[in-house]
This record gives structure tokens, C-alpha cells and sequence, in this order.
């Protein structure tokens, strides 16, 4: 099947097909945890009059995120006793990750943190890691469910889901919490979930694709690691397994692709980082500019959740017609224009009507570079290594952003804030010339070379 379709009219019905739909539902029980340990989860702790740097070092909850390739592997590979003969693979994790997060949360419900802060701290901690388990089993059941021409319809659908329960979590439980109280709020959330639960025993099982290189290159390095260890024993048949299910996938990715793989994870670098620059600064530059937090939230949050969602189902169009790579170079392009309309709204001071203008543009480019994005790293693994290969990708993503836009506040303190949207809008340069030239180089060789799962599409 080509990457792209014939017509917009068939653009528009990949968001028909059933495991497209399934999706919005996967992506809701992916994106309802996420708050509940991070922006929820501090109101409940400020709440209960726990100290401020008590709550900050709850930040470090979200290190779950950021290493879950460390268990990727198992995901991939192990089998599950009983659920994974009765589900599959990939439903199995699953619900076993779901079932984490409903204990987790349930557990939350119970406890009061002005008493019980180190509970709170571990039935974080559990619902961390379960629900990053959870995003590596929905990642790869996305990318191994459907055809290639789909992906962005199942990005741009998981989208929509994981915003959507990101506001029940986040607006949804304080109003819960100022209604009720607090363990009315996680209560509610924790019956939530039930939706990625039901969704999980509905949806079938993808199947699993292992071609002749890949068996062969397991064995090669599984070969190599056991002899490197002894031959036979407990040693011998972990290294084994460890060759096949942990590094396997990482060399497959470079074998397959070469030394233009470093071009590859170059690219993922650095394609959201003119995003994440700016998007740590744009509350407190709102706040100095002379907004109201009401006016910051309406505009903000409600439009801009709005105008993000028409992005997303924009990308998921574009790319099903364009292609992955086109859409993500007017994603890029349109976002570092949207940053330099920070500039003008920096010299409009507190303009409302200038204030929508910009935050349209940003979010609908956010939206559509996020499904093109998503679209685009699922095109890069390979079917055998799904989960391993895509949670790789994803921390090599957060990680290197994060730690770039921890000097966006220098940045504004020593040069102010129209320097730091230009400085923002040129961060993103580097990710347009990559594109440009993978589009230069994957348009000179075979098509057999550049269609198909895990080729540099």
C-alpha cells in the first residue's frame, strides 16, 4: 500500500476505519494519568499545606517518561503468563499497565498527604511507571495496527483522545476536588480509566511482523553475547536474550539505515525545539505582558485546546495526501513563523485581539507538527521492534528539548522577550534544513528503498 492516498475526499475517510476510532479512546486512558501525578497532583499537595520544595522534588516523578526505553524491550518481547496466550502481546501489556494505574490512583484516593506524603510519593511513582508502560504498548499497538497511509489518522486520533482527558484531568478533578474533595477527585478519575480498560478487551490483537534479517540478526548477536559469557547455563541464555530483545533493536536501526540514521536522530533532535523554547516561558511573558489569568486561561487553554485539535485533524489530512516529511516542513516553517508572532504581540502589549491571532497560529501549528511528528518517527521503526525502537525515539525527543529550554529564562533576563522569540523562531532553522535534505535524499533512491515500515520515509 503507498504512503499516500489518491484524494482529499480519501483523506479524509482514513478517520473512519475502526482502529482509527479505537484510538480516541486509547489515547484518552494514555493522556488521564499524566496530570494526576504532575499539575493535579500539586494543587492536592499545595492544598494540603505540603512546602513548596517538598512538591518540587515531585517533579522528578516524571523521570518515568523520560527512561521507559530502559523497559521497552520487555514489552516487546515478554510474554505476560496467562493474559499473554489469552490477549496478545500488545493488549496484555496493556491492561496489565492500566491495571497499575487504576490500583495507583485508587490507592491516591485514600491517602492524605499532609500524613501520608511518602505513600503519596510511591503511589506516584506507581502510577508513573505504569502509565509510561502504558504509553509504550499503545505506541507500538498505533504504529502496528494499521497500514502506513493511516498513521496520521491514528496520531491525530490518539491526539485528540489524550488532550481531551489531559483537560478532565487537569480542569475536570479540581472542580471534582472543590465540589467534593480530593479523594472524590481521584475516585472519579480512577473510574475513568475504565474507558482504556474497555477499550483494551474490544480492540483485536495487531499481528506481529518478524522478517528472515531480523531472525538472523538475533541470532548473530545473541550468538555473539553467549559466547562471550560461556556456552550453555543461566548466564549464557540471559546474554542471549538480552542480544535479541535489548540490543537488536538499536543495531537493526543503524544497520538498516546507515551512517544517515545519525541524520535521522538528528532530525529528532531537534524538530519541537523551537516549541519547547518558548512554551516554558509563555505564562509568565503573558503574565508581564498584562493579562488576566482569566483571559491567559481563555485564550490559552480553552481556544488554544480548540485551535490545537484543528491542527491535528489538519495534519492527519496532510499527511495521508502529502506525506510524512512535506507536512512536517510546513509544520516547522509555520512554527518558527508563529514564534516570531510572539515578537509582534511582545511590542502590542496586552491586545486580546493580537493575543488570539498568535495563539491561533501557534496551536495549529503545534497540532499539525505533532501528527506529522508522531506519523513520522512510526514510519522509522521497524515491526519487529515497535515498542523498543519508538520509545527511543520519544526520550531522545523530551530529553534534549528539556534540557535546551532551561535556559530560555537566562535568555529573556539578559535580552529581553523580543530577542528570545526571534532567538526561539531561529532554534527551529536546523530542523527545516534536515528535512530538507531527507527529502533531497530519500526522493533519489528506489521507491522499494523509501516505502514501507522502518524505511527513512
Amino acid at each position: 500500500m503507498s504512503g499516500r492516498v489518491a484524494s482529499w475526499w480519501d483523506a479524509v475517510g482514513v478517520y473512519r476505519h475502526p482502529r482509527v476510532l479505537a484510538m480516541l479512546f486509547l489515547g484518552f486512558s494514555a493522556g488521564l494519568p499524566f496530570p494526576l501525578v504532575f499539575s493535579t497532583l500539586s494543587a492536592w499537595l499545595r492544598d494540603y499545606g505540603v512546602d513548596k520544595a517538598t512538591i518540587g522534588f515531585f517533579a522528578w516523578v516524571g523521570l518515568m517518561y523520560s527512561i521507559k526505553v530502559l523497559w521497552a524491550p520487555l514489552v516487546d518481547r515478554l510474554r505476560l503468563p496467562l493474559f499473554g496466550r489469552w490477549l496478545g502481546q500488545r493488549r496484555s501489556w496493556m491492561l496489565f499497565a492500566q491495571a497499575g494505574i487504576v490500583a495507583g490512583l485508587f490507592m491516591l484516593s485514600t491517602l492524605d498527604p499532609a500524613n501520608d506524603i511518602g505513600l503519596v510519593a510511591l503511589m506516584a511513582l506507581v502510577v508513573a511507571f505504569s502509565s509510561a508502560t502504558q504509553d509504550i504498548t499503545v505506541d507500538a499497538y498505533r504504529i502496528e495496527a494499521v497500514e502506513e497511509y493511516r498513521q496520521a489518522a491514528m496520531a491525530a486520533s490518539y491526539n485528540f483522545g489524550y488532550r481531551g482527558a489531559v483537560l478532565v484531568a487537569g480542569a475536570g478533578a479540581l472542580y471534582l476536588a472543590d465540589f467534593y474533595d480530593w479523594s472524590a477527585a481521584y475516585l472519579g478519575m480512577t473510574m475513568l480509566m475504565s474507558v482504556g480498560i474497555i477499550t483494551a478487551l474490544v480492540i483485536r490483537e495487531p499481528e506481529h511482523r518478524r522478517d528472515d534479517a531480523v531472525i538472523t540478526l538475533e541470532a548473530e548477536i545473541s550468538g555473539w553475547m553467549s559466547g562471550h559469557v560461556g556456552s550453555g547455563g543461566p548466564l549464557s541464555r540471559a546474554s542471549a536474550w538480552i542480544g535479541a530483545a535489548v540490543v537488536s533493536p538499536f543495531v537493526e536501526f543503524f544497520r538498516r539505515n546507515g551512517r544517515f540514521a545519525l541524520v535521522l536522530l538528528s532530525l529528532i533532535l531537534c524538530f519541537n525545539i523551537s516549541d519547547r523554547v518558548l512554551g516554558i516561558m509563555a505564562n509568565p511573558f503573558y503574565l508581564d505582558l498584562g493579562f488576566t489569568k482569566s483571559q491567559i486561561a481563555s485564550v490559552t487553554k480553552v481556544f488554544g485546546f480548540v485551535m490545537t485539535l484543528v491542527g491535528a485533524a489538519l495534519g492527519g489530512l496532510l499527511v495521508a495526501r502529502w506525506g510524512n516529511l512535506r507536512t512536517m516542513l510546513l509544520a516547522a516553517v509555520m512554527l518558527a513563523i508563529t514564534n516570531l508572532m510572539f515578537v509582534a504581540l511582545a511590542f502590542a502589549g496586552p491586545d486580546m485581539r493580537v493575543l488570539v491571532f498568535t495563539i491561533s497560529g501557534d496551536n495549529l501549528s503545534m497540532g499539525l507538527a505533532g501528527v506529522a511528528f508522531i506519523s513520522y518517527l512510526s514510519s522509522l521503526t521497524n515491526q519487529a521492534y515497535t515498542a523498543t525502537q519508538y520509545a527511543l525515539f520519544s526520550s531522545l525527543m523530551s530529553v534534549f528539548g528539556k534540557f535546551i529550554s532551561g535556559w530560555s529564562g537566562v535568555i529573556v533576563e539578559a535580552f529581553g522577550y523580543p530577542v528570545f522569540f526571534a532567538y526561539a523562531a531561529a532554534t527551529g532553522l536546523p530542523a527545516i534544513m534536515l528535512i530538507l535534505y531527507i527529502i533531497r535524499k530519500t526522493e533519489s533512491l528506489p521507491p522499494v528503498a523509501v516505502g514501507g515500515p522502518g524505511a527513512p520515509a
